[in-house]
């Protein structure tokens, strides 16, 4: 039998990066009778899904849509492009890029993954505190006289560490070093909430997934193309059958899909898309700006360290706190949870137990946030951590000092 603990009163703050809380506009239109994702109702949602998408990626070019999670669509990415030991240059930014590199290992390829060495004074990976240096890139690049090299994987916003990476810069480095590998991006947590242009940056494939930026449930992910990526693929020969993107984007030309798809997501997708495209990308963008500035008041504040060293690579999407030494910050995570029934991110991979995450993303706005922010200063005081200064007060202080500009309304 349920206890009553299990049925709190109010609602469960979810301020974890992703999933981020569903907007109730989205879960309505979630709860839609299915209908026949054969017949012509269908055809017509998924045309609109397929282009409202696209416009989300800037791209003019195909994008694919898994009923899977960003885990699917990562494979999906090599298996349509590599051939079995083929050389693949990786980027080590943080938890999410290293388990990319581990599925490419498990297909078959070869990969070689590039890092910033050492630690700083915190005692945390360097490579995990800053992001993606495209010099390096382009210096192995250049030694890769015989093209051995056959694409390079890099991440846009990295989840595990608040890191968002100049993927113009990794494109311009390819571009300088005058390689032909292809160009593959995951921003599952990057998309819609961080500055993104597929075309623009000249990437070959973009992969992202639905739990974050999009407001939806995990269950659906992306894989968007270039020409040269859709052309790369007729010649790989990783084994692939329901990841293949040919049938897919056959079929997708009538608005329907080879294998079952997510038929109620597909409804909270297009409902998402809607709501970005006429809030304006631009405009969701400056407004997860803004939260981040806010939220990184009240840590500084806190006089605890951000777990992004570089000011000009920020996410706007997370903030990673670190816990003073010998204070185990899952432990903290649980005490908030226990006593304020808020859930922040863990740390994970190399920085677990140093560091904890707060999402500021999805269903948010300024209130959310200074909820968020004063469980995590009550949780910090009931710890018996010392703070500089009270980051409730330094957030209000930011959010009144800078209002919300008008036409950046929260999505929901």
């Amino acid at each position: 039998m349920l206890t009553l603990d299990a049925h709190p009163s109010g609602r469960h703050f979810l301020q974890i990066p992703g999933p981020s809380p569903v907007p109730d506009r989205i879960l309505r239109a979630m709860s839609m009778p299915t209908i026949d994702h054969r017949g012509p109702e269908f055809g017509m949602i998924g045309l609109q899904v397929l282009a409202g998408i696209q416009k989300i990626f800037r791209t003019r070019h195909p994008v694919v849509i898994y009923p899977a999670s960003g885990t699917g669509a990562w494979e999906a990415a090599l298996a349509n492009t590599m051939s079995p030991g083929d050389l693949v240059l990786m980027y080590e930014t943080g938890h999410f890029a290293s388990l990319w590199q581990k599925m490419a290992t498990r297909l078959g390829l070869r990969t070689e993954f590039l890092a910033l060495p050492g630690s700083d004074d915190t005692g945390l990976p360097l490579s995990w505190r800053h992001g993606v240096q495209a010099n390096l890139i382009e210096e192995r690049l250049k030694r890769d006289t015989g093209h051995e090299i056959k694409a390079v994987c890099v991440v846009h916003n990295e989840t595990s560490t608040g890191v968002t990476s100049d993927i113009a810069a990794v494109r311009r480095a390819i571009d300088a070093a005058g390689h032909p590998a292809l160009l593959m991006v995951d921003s599952i947590s990057g998309l819609a909430c961080a500055d993104y242009r597929h075309d623009e940056w000249g990437v070959d494939v973009t992969i992202s997934g639905s739990q974050k930026g999009l407001m939806l449930p995990p269950g659906i992910s992306f894989n968007a193309l270039s020409p040269k990526a859709l052309e790369v693929s007729r010649n790989a020969t990783l084994p692939k059958a329901f990841w293949a993107w040919d049938e897919i984007v056959e079929m997708n030309k009538s608005g329907y899909w080879p294998y079952t798809p997510n038929t109620n997501l597909l409804y909270g997708l297009h409902e998402a898309v809607e709501m970005l495209l006429t809030n304006g990308l631009d405009a969701v963008f400056a407004r997860h700006l803004r939260w981040a500035e806010g939220v990184r008041a009240a840590v500084n504040a806190w006089g605890l360290p951000i777990q992004c060293a570089d000011q000009r690579v920020y996410s706007p999407v997370l903030t990673g706190v670190v816990t003073p030494a010998g204070v185990d910050a899952d432990a903290l995570r649980k005490l908030i949870y226990d006593r304020f029934d808020l859930s922040l991110g863990t740390g994970l991979g190399r920085v677990k137990g140093r560091m904890f995450r707060i999402g500021h993303l999805g269903d948010c706005n300024d209130l959310t946030l200074m909820a968020t922010l004063s469980g995590v200063e009550m949780g910090l005081k009931l710890a018996g951590i010392r703070v500089t200064d009270s980051g409730v007060q330094a957030a209000m202080n930011y959010f009144s000092a800078h209002p919300q500009q008008s036409g950046l309304k929260a999505a929901a």
